[in-house]
């Protein structure tokens, strides 16, 4: 018997799961479709190591949009965030960088280091803030399409410039972050390389590109962006990140969500260019005359459907979406947390560093791209270290520990040899940046999972391991994140969507993408 419901999900990640919770909340018989043995696709807890719970891929809570996490009710069903530390920095002498939401702390580091920087930060982060507020009423935008090749598509472009005709005084500083580089950006305000790798640091966190790349400036609002004053904080989510999606999920059964897990969709059926189902692995049929897509474009487009079924010049703007990717993920079962010989509680104002970057300089952040730019991983990586067990008692034995690391560059192709046989020697390197600042660190670990970016796209799907599942440049953002005409969440076949991160805003634990998409989804229906 061929199953029949009113929408298919194809993917259970946080999006798939947040847009089949609104779509339930709607009334409508929604299934969702899960390839894995568990929910969640980046946000997952897995006890890799028995009696240690990792965040294995996405491992803080920074951007879940406020408007998802009340409408879904997702305290309500468990979620709970702790607070992570301030940023602390390790620099070379044995000296470092402390970056706080508070601004008078920032500057009083700050200003160990560069007088002017202190004095104008201040400046600058009303000046970030004016843009990231901007960028923050479009995340829950569609974006229309600029061509105005029909009647429909001019009214909304119209209304769309109508509504933020207030904005273009601002619009430079726009196109500043989509076309400079970050360190050309940064250094309109700042002159000391410290200062400026605190911010510069993000331009690279799961992209390729460096800090001294055209439009990688943009990158640094992108992480920057969460608001989430009264809406659950910024830190690390008690449980792990797999708290999220579980509490989405939980969220979503309440008003009826079917999921389903091991359902791993092969193809996207459909009938006279309209969508009518998906076929599962095991061969099983379900109908449907909405399915929505968590999964890649790439995957997506190019393998749930064949290329005839889509216009030629569709296929080629998928085929040509920029994935690669050099991110690597190291996940860490220990017996103690590093101990950073430059870490001062008294001068630094907090007992410990759960949140750590290793890149103290423009120049550090540059040599570790052009390393990967030639296809061999950094010499001296980029690191973030996080704690989250200094905070949640949940997820470790009592006096363990459980230590992230992620970074870069690592990447997906190597030039010499592969990563079957390097990965050990590549773990190994990593290790050895993090113990010149946490000596000793090495000898205390029980166990741990090495993510490499071929890893990290067969656990999850994302093409080339990308954890946006696509660069976030000028040319894959809003009007054209996945593909020009293509970006208010629909496609060419009718009754197919994405939901997913290849879509407007990009990728981060933010549930944006699956909110707009069942908001996309349910307009269509009441026509």
């Amino acid at each position: 018997m061929v199953e029949r419901y009113d929408a298919v999900i194809i993917g259970g990640g946080h999006n798939g799961l947040t847009c089949g919770a609104y779509l339930a909340r709607a009334g409508l018989k929604t299934l969702v479709l899960e390839r894995r043995e568990m929910i969640g696709g980046a946000a997952v807890t897995e006890e890799v190591i028995p009696g240690f719970k990792f965040s294995v891929f996405s491992y803080l809570m920074s951007l879940l949009h406020p408007k998802v996490i009340a409408e879904l009710e997702l305290a309500k069903y468990g979620f709970k965030v702790l607070p992570a530390s301030d940023m602390f920095g390790p620099l070379p002498g044995g000296d470092f960088i402390v970056f706080s939401d508070k601004i008078e702390k920032t500057q009083s580091h700050f200003a160990r280091f560069s007088t002017k920087d202190a004095e104008i930060y201040p400046q600058f982060d009303r000046y970030l803030t004016e843009a990231a507020t901007i960028v923050r009423k479009l995340l829950l935008e569609t974006p229309p399409d600029p061509s105005c090749r029909n009647w429909k598509a001019f009214k909304e472009t119209a209304a769309f410039l109508w509504k933020y005709r207030r904005v273009g005084g601002k619009l430079f500083r726009l196109i500043d972050l989509m076309t400079m580089s970050a360190d050309a950006y940064l250094s309109e305000w700042f002159e000391n390389t410290y200062v400026k790798a605190v911010l510069a640091y993000y331009c690279g966190i799961g992209t390729f590109a460096g800090p001294k790349s055209p439009g990688s400036a943009y990158v640094i609002m992108h992480h920057v962006m969460g608001e989430h004053a009264g809406a659950g904080g910024w830190g690390f989510v008690r449980g792990g990140m797999g708290a999220i999606s579980e509490a989405i999920a939980a969220s979503g059964k309440a008003k009826g969500l079917a999921i389903r897990t091991r359902a791993e969709v092969v193809n996207i059926e459909t009938s006279n260019g309209r969508v009518s189902g998906v076929t599962l692995a095991d061969g099983t049929r379900i109908e449907a005359r909405t399915v929505a897509s968590n999964v890649s474009a790439k995957l997506t487009f190019l393998k749930f459907l064949s290329a005839d079924q889509l216009p030629a010049e569709f296929v080629r703007d998928i085929a040509s979406y920029r994935t690669y990717s050099t991110a690597f993920k190291i996940n860490i079962a220990c017996e103690r947390l590093p101990n950073y010989k430059a870490f001062d509680p008294e001068k630094c104002g907090f007992p410990y560093p759960s949140y750590t970057h290793i890149g103290p300089s423009i120049d550090y952040l540059e040599r570790a791209y052009d390393d990967a730019k030639y296809g061999e991983w950094s010499r001296e990586p980029f690191i973030t270290p996080v704690t989250p067990s200094f905070v949640d008692d949940s997820i470790s034995p009592p006096g363990k520990h459980v230590v992230h690391l992620f970074g870069g560059h690592a990447p997906y192709t190597l030039r010499e040899g592969n990563w079957t046989s390097r990965k050990d020697e590549f773990a190994k390197h990593v290790l050895e940046t993090v113990e010149e600042h946490a000596p000793g660190f090495s000898d205390g670990i029980i166990g741990m999972q090495v993510l490499t970016p071929p890893e990290i796209e067969a656990k999850i799907g994302s093409p080339h391991g990308h954890i946006f599942h696509g660069e976030l440049q000028a040319d894959q953002l809003f009007f054209a994140r996945p593909a020009p005409h293509f970006a208010d969440y629909r496609s060419p076949i009718k009754g197919l969507y994405q939901c997913g991160s290849s879509a407007h805003p990009g990728g981060g634990v933010g549930g944006v993408p699956g909110h707009n998409a069942a908001r996309e989804i349910l307009k269509d229906l009441r026509r």
